[in-house]
């Protein structure tokens, strides 16, 4: 048991000497260890024809540049027109009628706190890209995200309503498009129905996309040890839940260069129902389509460092004088499971629980509850530390007491070990009787703690992925239970409970072994620098509850050890 245990605790500190190298690489903007090369910039593709829009969305355009628009036209003139809500403040560009920046108004920016959380947003100093695009194809010249639209006059702030619509109209080729945007009060969900007229003399047959456009870079302020999924995710109810990452859309662009190719992809098959999104650490923004319609859900690289996730839905024929109305919803905001789940189904998938989510979502159900009782997440994060403590309390007490037996027996032990110094199998066998003589489990202690650490990760996860914890306030300085302690005190107190864990513990037999267990607090306690606070204050508090057991486990069984001496 002592040499296992020996080799993990070794292991462990090896593992965590790489993670703090790989981060130390990081944060002085060297390539992670653990990341795949940046994958090569395909070299653009011959132009060929696409039904769907190919020009970038960040382009400068003009009437001369917009699909079916007269040649000598005069430059269209766009205008952003932001609308107000109690939940976020919106751009709406009139070219294309395209979404180029939503800020959300009760969320802090994640590295500036004076600043709000933006997520749809055009930078071309940064090169963000991130953008919500609809249109039709089907013929040329249908009004789709390059063509210019006119805004209908009308409030643009929530006021003393319920809801406030900025309509849009546009009109060529013989079809005329209108898009209606609804902002509700109290919701992130933004209904965007379009409406398609056929204002010409002949029949035509438009198809509609909705799609997502994104720079594939995560947001700021994400780090290794702060980090969690940022791509394109999708779901229907055949497929189910699927992530996309960004270096996948760039090899799939580079592969149609190479062939000839369409880089357009679908993604899975046909469906008539379900969703795509960009998903980022805390936020999502989602389409879901009209339902049971048909559709098709693509993929594509848009252009250098510019990807797309959408759908094309086909409208069926439209006669002369026809009108076919389509309505699909937008969700742009948080992560949070109760908002996610009202919106459609499967939409709650996007809150990242890593491998583990079969055991994080019914440990945030917990903590939910809990929280629902305190209202402080500080508070809730210990009381649940109480639980889990006693949940394994019968477990955690069988370790501690193996750990005890041996920390008496440790004289008889290293006596084995000078007896037996030039043979490792006599004093193997000899440890062996001397476990089976003072009745210890040889891996007493080790199996308790393997047995709860899939507990421990599934709880990081939480931590990392609860928008609910994000910016919510412990006591003091903790002022952000998802970001690192400022003034370091926790991973200070988390340093010194440790070290009274490891002076509890049975000493090992080799001082040098002894010297690198007193210093494994201390490389713990700079990892977790980097960690969330409330993952630390967990810890902290587990750890206490730990001495506490520990001790008192110790201290009864060294009573009869002294009363025999």
């Amino acid at each position: 048991m002592d040499i296992n245990k020996r080799t993990i605790l070794w292991i462990v500190f090896a593992v965590s000497l790489v993670v703090l190298w790989n981060n130390w690489m990081v944060s002085t903007g060297k390539p992670s260890m653990f990341a795949p090369a940046p994958a090569q910039t395909a070299k653009a593709p011959e132009a060929k024809k696409s039904e769907l829009p190919a020009a970038s969305a960040t382009a400068a355009a003009g009437a001369a540049a917009l699909p079916g628009a007269p040649a000598a036209a005069e430059p269209f003139k766009s205008e952003r027109i932001t609308v107000t809500t109690d939940l976020f403040r919106v751009d709406v560009d009139t070219l294309g009628g395209t979404i180029k920046r939503l800020e959300l108004l009760k969320f802090k920016d994640g590295v500036d706190a004076n600043k709000n959380q933006v997520l749809f947003d055009v930078d071309a100093g940064t090169g963000k890209t991130y953008l919500a695009q609809t249109g039709l194809i089907g013929a040329a010249g249908l009004p789709n995200h390059q063509t210019g639209f006119v805004a209908k006059p009308g409030p643009r702030m929530l006021g003393d309503g319920n809801q406030v619509q900025l309509v849009l109209e546009a009109e060529s080729a013989g079809v005329k498009l209108t898009k209606t945007f609804t902002f509700k009060r109290g919701d992130y969900v933004i209904d965007v129905r379009h409406d398609i007229s056929n204002v010409g003399t002949a029949p035509v047959k438009p198809e509609l996309y909705l799609q997502l456009v994104h720079d594939g870079n995560k947001p700021a302020g994400d780090s290794y040890f702060n980090s969690s999924y940022t791509g394109p995710t999708l779901y229907t109810d055949a497929d189910k839940y699927h992530k996309l990452k960004f270096e996948t859309l760039e090899k799939e662009a580079a592969e149609a260069a190479k062939t000839g190719k369409d880089a357009v992809q679908d993604h899975p098959t046909k469906a008539d129902n379900g969703w795509f999104a960009i998903s980022q650490h805390f936020f999502v923004s989602a389409f879901v389509p009209q339902d049971k319609l048909g559709r098709t859900i693509f993929t594509k690289k848009v252009t250098t460092n510019q990807y797309a996730i959408g759908t094309i839905q086909p409208l069926g024929t439209l006669a002369p004088g026809a009108t076919v109305t389509n309505e699909a919803k937008l969700y742009s905001g948080p992560q949070e499971s109760k908002l996610l789940e009202k919106v459609t189904p499967g939409l709650e998938l996007v809150k990242d629980y890593g491998m583990l989510a079969v055991i994080a979502k019914p440990i945030f159900w917990v903590m939910d509850h809990i929280h629902s009782v305190l209202g402080n997440w500080g508070w809730t994060i210990i009381a649940f530390t109480i639980l889990i403590k006693l949940a394994f309390f019968p477990l955690s007490a069988a370790g501690y007491r193996s750990m005890a037996k041996v920390k008496l027996v440790t004289p008889k032990m290293q006596a084995i070990r000078e007896r037996y110094k030039g043979d490792p199998a006599k004093m193997n066998q000899a440890t062996m009787e001397l476990y089976k003589t003072e009745k210890i489990n040889p891996l007493g202690g080790c199996l308790p703690i393997l047995v709860q650490m899939p507990v421990f990760i599934a709880l990081y996860w939480v931590l990392q992925a609860a928008v609910e914890i994000r910016g919510a306030p412990w006591i003091g300085w903790i002022t952000n239970l998802a970001a690192p302690d400022p003034w370091y005190i926790l991973p200070v107190l988390y340093a010194i409970s440790m070290y009274i864990t490891t002076k509890l513990n049975p000493a090992p037999a080799d001082p040098m072994q002894a010297k690198m267990m007193l210093f494994m607090p201390l490389a713990f306690s700079v990892m977790f620098f980097f960690f969330p606070s409330g993952l630390v204050l967990y810890w902290v508090v587990n750890n206490v509850l730990s001495i506490g057991q520990q001790y008192v486990i110790s201290k009864k069984f060294a009573a009869p050890e002294a009363a025999k001496s």
